[in-house]
């Protein structure tokens, strides 16, 4: 029985092979981008969170989308 999420950009790190350089920062297809624009706020982190621009919520889906693309591809 699986009782959590798994194979999902919220729980799990997804890195493109071809793009892999040990010991460097690398491109991914996670939830550390919205985490990354956050980070850059003047935000004190508490309840409720700043509106995501339509910016960062259309890249954060499409990151999304290409990890399902990429993972359901072979």
């Amino acid at each position: 029985i699986l009782i959590d999420e798994v194979l999902s950009p919220d729980s799990s790190r997804f890195w493109p092979l071809d793009q892999y350089s040990p010991g460097k920062a690398q491109p991914s297809f996670d939830k550390q981008f919205i985490r990354d624009y956050l980070s850059g706020l003047d935000w004190d982190k508490t309840s409720p969170g700043p509106e995501l621009p339509e910016e960062i919520v259309e890249k954060s889906a499409a990151k999304y989308k290409e990890a399902a693309r990429l993972l359901m591809e072979k």
